[in-house]
């Protein structure tokens, strides 16, 4: 109804003339430069996008969308009212619906008309015509200041430097250049199926112009630094503008025999003609920072039809104009191969390389040869650290060191959750064990090994004493061991059953570092590579035949994998991601310049190696399945034990607690199992020990950090009831009945207590120095509720 209003309001100024009177006054109007038919400009401001008419009111444009970082390159899609730029600060591409009923052509166009009008009408001549120019200007400007666009929408994301875009109008797609990671890319317009298509010898890739009829790309460099590129669709030219001959001109459009371009030192823009140069002019100054600029008309855009009007050209994803027969070809979004019909792409890419940064989860196809990384959409990763995958189910597994979490998501970013939250120090090691479905993990701050099943329930301590610094873990669930590094004060790489058990150093000689480990299955190898070394080696798995793989230009691996015959790893100061050929040795750069490289895996995305006893109904486990020594072991969550039929677990009628210094273990008094370790973090010496049995919560006493704690059983939640005011709580029991806690301070010579949460803490007996005999040196606690009674032993200091 708005375009239908504006058209009629234009019909009708046009209708005040008529025949020769028109023709007379155009002719009048033209000597005066009142030009009826000037375009539409529409450019790039940095912080927005805007529209100002070639020949409208001095110094006025209007604003398409606001409130934007850093808008720089500029394109549109005429027939659906559609404008698309890029914004580098926000990397990414974005779009907006343009009112095209309400645009400042209009505007601008009634106001020439009314101004021819009132000229030829001699009405100018008149004592006071200003009063008839200032409210038709005051209306103009209102209108020319009104948004035009309808919101911002992001169209593609996780760009470097976007600098460059074009819309293909006939094949509709999007292609924009990165000067950033030098490419060319090509999208949809709604940024799916996206593609890289050039990566190779360019320099800095900034402006782009496309002719779909003549189905060409055409794009200039940083060389000499051509900042701006249009094509005359006419005449078939390319024109272009190159710094030093004018000011700072930066991006240029053409309008029949017009250029116009934007220029960064006079924040303007100018115009001339395209053939002889002359009739140079200022549209519009004191713009905030012009950039990319485009004349927004439907001539600048003439629908043609070409093999991809029709289904596409029988392409799955993009169809691509081409210059040569048959003038087109299908392509697939970025790392995906096409089938040898030429028309379909595979479902998606079949080996791929799973990177971890800092603060965000980044996945390379290894299918082609251009290796572009896209980033996972996966909010809140605050410091990644390693990574893993399971090809079963085609989740993506990492470990943030921040956060103090293990996490999931699927290879794509969605779905992710976190998996476990608690006692999680510093996770340095992750690996997947897709056969049983267990998931092991390292902790260099627990000094632990650790397995949870894959949803992070049935956590279970695997390893827990004689570890300095575990890192890197790698399972061989076939032939059922795993392998991990260990960087601590005496290095080493070690081995042991999937259950823990049986554990063997293989290599404790020449290592400084051992960062990275991999496996090679087939050939039965491990490779490893060292930070402080510098180099990566290799044995066999049983840790014999010892040599060196590479030992130059290697300043700080971190990172480490293998597939097929290459191994992959991240290097911290070289900021780069590489690979070396396994047998040949030959090496190659996979990503340059990319900081916060920290962990890698390298896996193919469905297909899975190898099987054991516990792939089928998990081994008959109810909980954990182990396979180790070729047979399925079941195993046990923590706080719970094992039946006679050795296959199922309960939770132990009745168990006994112990500390021994820096843990606290349990031993079931119903079956025989061996004493296990509660995941208790923080625990310096251990001291007095008691239990809620309502809430299954251990209470502790630590002489050495002067606290009492508590926990629940499974070593969660862990938490400081008193932490001030103590000095040797040597004495401690719980109140189940009256929920409270009592202790036994042999430094402070007291006894206390307090609610089982550490609140309304109170002084019950002290030592009284008028009355010696009244307390000496507290020790033991035990308690009688049912009767309100207190006991305590003393050890005094007193012969006799």
């Amino acid at each position: 109804m708005e375009r239908q209003r504006t058209g009629t309001c234009a019909l009708s100024l046009h209708s005040l003339w008529s025949g020769g009177q028109l023709e007379q006054r155009n002719k009048r109007n033209a000597r005066l430069g009142l030009a009826l038919g000037s375009p539409l400009l529409l450019f790039a401001n940095r912080r927005d996008v805007r529209l100002v008419d070639a020949e409208g009111v001095r110094g006025e444009s209007a604003i398409v969308v606001s409130d934007l970082e850093d808008a720089a390159a500029v394109d549109f899609l005429y027939s659906e009212g559609l404008i698309f730029w890029t914004d580098v600060s926000e990397e990414a591409i974005k779009q907006t619906h343009w009112n095209q009923s309400s645009n400042c052509k209009t505007t601008s166009y009634i106001l020439r008309v009314v101004f021819i009008l009132l000229l030829n009408e001699d009405l100018l001549t008149k004592a006071s015509p200003s009063s008839y120019i200032l409210t038709l200007c005051m209306f103009c400007v209102a209108a020319l200041k009104e948004a035009l666009g309808t919101g911002q929408t992001v169209v593609v994301s996780g760009l470097d430097s976007p600098d460059g875009l074009a819309c293909d109008w006939l094949g509709r797609k999007l292609y924009w250049t990165d000067s950033e990671t030098n490419r060319i890319e090509v999208a949809n317009l709604d940024g799916t199926s996206r593609k890289v298509l050039f990566w190779m010898d360019l320099d800095q890739p900034r402006a782009i112009a496309l002719n779909p009829a003549q189905r060409k790309v055409i794009v200039v460099t940083e060389i000499y630094w051509p900042n701006g590129l249009t094509i005359d669709l006419v005449e078939q030219k390319l024109e272009t503008v190159v710094e030093g001959t004018l000011t700072h001109p930066f991006a240029l459009t053409l309008s029949e025999e017009t250029l116009y371009w934007t220029d960064w030192q006079t924040r303007s823009i100018h115009a001339c003609n395209k053939n002889s140069g002359d009739k140079t002019r200022e549209i519009l100054s004191g713009i905030y920072s012009p950039m990319d600029i485009q004349v927004l008309e439907a001539y600048r855009q003439p629908n043609i039809l070409t093999p991809c009007s029709d289904s596409n050209g029988g392409c799955s994803h993009l169809c691509l104009l081409s210059p040569v027969q048959p003038f087109y070809s299908c392509a697939c979004p970025t790392g995906v191969q096409l089938k040898p019909d030429g028309k379909t792409c595979k479902p998606g890419a079949e080996q791929v390389l799973l990177l971890a940064r800092r603060t965000d989860l980044r996945r390379i196809s290894l299918d082609l040869p251009d290796f572009t990384d896209i980033v996972l959409q996966v909010d809140d990763i605050r410091h990644a650290i390693a990574i893993d995958y399971d090809p079963v189910e085609g989740y993506v597994y990492w470990t943030d060191d921040e956060v103090r979490a293990i996490r999931r998501s699927n290879i794509d970013g969605s779905n992710a959750m976190m998996l476990v939250t608690t006692e999680i120090n510093h996770p340095d090691g992750i690996a997947v064990d897709w056969v049983a479905r267990n998931l092991y993990w390292t902790d260099t701050g627990t000094d632990r090994i650790e397995v949870t099943r894959l949803n992070g329930t049935s956590r279970k301590i695997l390893i827990s004493e004689n570890l300095d610094e575990p890192r890197a873990i790698v399972l061989d669930p076939v032939n059922g061991f795993m392998y991990w590094t260990d960087w601590g004060e005496h290095p080493k790489i070690e081995r042991a059953h999937l259950d823990g058990t049986e554990r063997l150093v293989l290599l404790n000689s020449s290592l400084g570092w051992p960062n990275g480990l991999a496996i090679d299955h087939a050939a039965g190898k491990l490779y490893w590579g060292d930070a402080k070394t510098d180099k990566i080696e290799v044995i066999n798995v049983d840790g014999s035949n010892r040599h060196i793989l590479l030992e130059d230009k290697l300043p700080h691996i971190f990172g480490f994998t293998l597939l097929g015959d290459y191994i992959y790893w991240t290097d911290w100061q070289r900021r780069s991601i590489e690979r070396v050929h396994k047998v040949t040795a030959v090496r190659e750069i996979i990503i340059d310049q990319l900081p916060d490289l920290m962990g890698l895996k390298a896996t193919k995305v469905t297909e899975t190696y190898g099987t054991n006893g516990c792939a089928e109904d998990n081994g008959g486990c109810s909980h954990l399945c182990f396979w180790c020594r070729q047979a399925v072991n079941c195993a046990c969550p923590m706080g719970m034990e094992l039946l006679s039929d050795l296959q199922t677990c309960v939770v132990p009628e009745a168990f006994l607690l112990f500390t021994n210094r820096d843990n606290i273990r349990s031993i079931s008094l119903g079956t025989n199992s061996n004493d296990v370790a509660i995941p208790l973090t923080g625990v310096k010496e251990a001291s007095a020990l008691d239990f809620d049995v309502s809430e299954r919560r251990i209470y502790w006493t630590d002489i050495q950090a002067k606290t009492i704690s508590r926990a629940y059983m499974n070593g969660s939640s862990v938490e400081h009831v008193i932490e001030f005011g103590l000095d040797y709580p040597e004495g401690m029991a719980v109140d189940w009945m009256g929920r409270n806690i009592y202790w036994a301070d042999t430094g402070t010579n007291r006894i206390e207590v307090a609610r089982l949460d550490g609140q309304y803490r109170q002084v019950l007996v002290c030592k009284d120095l008028d009355n010696p005999r009244s307390l000496d040196n507290p020790r033991s606690l035990a308690l009688d509720p049912a009767n309100g009674f207190m006991y305590w032993t003393e050890w005094g200091g007193r012969l006799g």
